[in-house]
């Protein structure tokens, strides 16, 4: 598994809890504080990618 992920020109993080048995993670290099979650790896995936275009989504 990587340690990051990269969507749309945006970097996260991909992070383990074992007390929580959850993946997580948060988008590099902005000021905003964007965090995502998920129990497999492409729930992760899914929610970065929501994550991203959401704040895309603000910022226009």
């Amino acid at each position: 598994m990587n340690d990051h992920m990269e969507y749309k020109g945006y970097i996260g993080s991909v992070e383990y809890s074992e007390a929580d048995c959850l993946l997580f993670g948060k988008v590099q290099g902005i000021r905003s504080l964007i965090m995502y979650e998920g129990t497999t790896a492409q729930e992760l995936a899914d929610d970065f990618h929501d994550a991203v275009d959401s704040y895309l989504n603000e910022c226009i």
